[in-house]
């Protein structure tokens, strides 16, 4: 079978790390393989919400297997992605170091409400076609998302920090099950959803699904005792809490459809769907049999190209929401990609995706490199910054903010404050590009850059040259560009900017 034709979607869960493999036939996606591992790195978080030793290692052990499979597959047929979990892990860095190699593909954390994307993306189209208006929720372990939505399209996503596993080890934390145990963690649940009661009540939904994690292993419980498949309803809720209490302790739990990995969680889970039957004012939840991965196997499939990519959307609401000069921001992004494009020509060795990727990028940071300026017109590189390492930017991994962070703080003032990365050659000769158009467009009009000539040598050095007729013409521009040379004299990297004497 042609390699192309296969896809796989992994998943970095609090409880789970999973792997779904398949194979596409006629833009459809059949699943071939999944493999699942209750690695409960979830669990693995200290007092200072760093992930410890143990949970690392539990972590790539399982990456590394994960990788061994997916051995073969190209960097365009695997998505992988991470949650809540590391989302808060202050030494996330260090555990994706290795978990990225491991694997052998990049691994994305993405923000909270690009999971419940994500997963609404993933039930919706494992649905059959509808303009119902549905309301997706997801209770893992670190996490519960919830999106509001109609047909295939997602309107409204949250993700709050309730979830099976941090509330088991919360409320149950010695396996004791009481009815005291319950109410006292249902109570904390529904404090931090509460403020899901306005948007996703429910008169603006007409059918609601429970997506993985506890809605799934409460349906297979609730099933083997001869509930309806496929549904939870408020009475199984109160019996199978009453059937918990009963057993008094986890060990004691006897239920057949219970699978062990899910034993140590369920007080917990259950406590955060109770709470959410009763602020929602939910009947009855459906069984959904989508969730993340379908999700990431959805924009997959869909392979958006520059005119549908979500995130060109998100940058446009972005830039419309801090009130941009839109058409400041495309003069700057066009001369900002006319000089990369000097840097980097087009390459003819099967690289052009990961060039359309870095240029695509580089347009993005030029339409927001003034974002910050409806706060502070003197700062506004550092607001600017601030908004982005902060903004849940649908269809972006929280890397790629960061990055977009970066080149919009460092695309003016000194570069000391982002000389780290000035390490990476890629980010280095997209902030310079942007730097030099920010400076070329500094009177907000249309720059004369057609007999300029920017280079890179071997080791990485940059030379811009022009015409001694353009620096008479501009002896402003001029000017700023012999301040750049100054501001990169004082990095490891060199920029030299003169006339053109030939």
């Amino acid at each position: 079978m042609h390699p192309e034709q296969r896809l796989a979607a992994v998943d970095l869960g609090s409880n789970s790390f999973r792997l779904e493999i398949g194979v596409v036939d006629h833009q459809e996606f059949i699943r071939t393989e999944y493999l699942k591992e209750a690695v409960r790195q979830g669990g693995g978080l200290d007092e200072n919400r760093d992930l410890t030793s143990e949970a690392m290692q539990a972590g790539w052990n399982c990456l590394a297997r994960f990788g061994e499979r997916l051995a073969g597959f190209k960097r365009n047929q695997v998505r992988a992605v991470a949650t809540q979990t590391l989302r808060e892990a202050r030494n996330r860095d260090v555990f994706l170091a290795r978990a990225t190699k491991v694997l052998g593909f990049p691994i994305d954390v993405v923000s909270g409400r690009e999971e419940a994307r994500l997963i609404y993306q993933g039930v919706a189209n494992k649905l059959p076609p509808s303009d119902e208006k549905r309301l997706v929720i997801d209770i893992g372990g670190r996490s519960t998302e919830l999106a509001l939505g109609q047909g295939l399209q997602a309107r409204k996503m949250e993700s709050y920090r309730v979830g099976s596993l941090v509330w088991s080890q919360r409320y149950f934390p010695d396996g004791l099950l009481s009815h005291k145990h319950f109410q006292k963690a249902q109570v904390a649940a529904a404090a931090v959803l509460e403020g899901a009661t306005n948007v996703y009540q429910a008169a603006n939904w007409t059918k609601a699904y429970g997506s993985a994690g506890t809605a799934s292993a409460v349906g297979d419980i609730l099933s083997q005792a001869g509930w309806p498949a496929d549904k939870i309803d408020r009475e199984g809720l109160d019996w199978l809490l009453d059937t918990l209490v009963e057993a008094q302790h986890i060990d004691s739990i006897k239920l057949p459809g219970l699978r062990e990995d899910r034993r140590p969680i369920l007080a917990g889970g259950l406590s955060v769907l109770r709470a959410l039957f009763d602020l929602l004012h939910i009947d009855t939840l459906e069984i959904a049999q989508g969730g993340l991965r379908h999700g990431l196997i959805c924009d997959m499939l869909g392979e958006r190209d520059a005119t549908s990519d979500l995130r060109d959307t998100t940058v446009e609401r972005l830039a419309s929401k801090f009130q941009v000069d839109a058409a400041h921001a495309r003069r700057v992004g066009q001369v900002a990609t006319a000089l990369y494009r000097q840097l980097y020509p087009v390459p003819q060795n099967g690289q052009r995706a990961q060039w359309d990727r870095a240029l695509r990028k580089l347009g993005w940071a030029a339409q927001l490199h003034e974002i910050g300026s409806h706060i502070s017109h003197s700062d506004y590189h550092k607001h600017g910054a601030y908004i982005l390492d902060n903004a849940d930017a649908l269809g972006f991994a929280v890397a790629e903010m960061q990055r977009l962070g970066v080149l919009v703080l460092g695309h003016r003032g000194k570069l000391r404050k982002i000389e780290t990365e000035l390490d990476e050659e890629g980010l280095r000769m997209q902030l310079a590009a942007l730097r030099l158009a920010v400076i070329l467009c500094h009177a907000r009009r249309d720059p004369e850059i057609q007999d300029m000539v920017l280079r890179r040598d071997a080791n990485g050095m940059l030379s811009l040259r022009y015409p001694s007729a353009w620096a008479l013409k501009y002896p402003q521009s001029a000017y700023l560009l012999q301040e750049e040379v100054v501001a990169w004299q004082k990095t490891a990297w060199a920029l030299d900017c003169g006339e053109d004497n030939r």
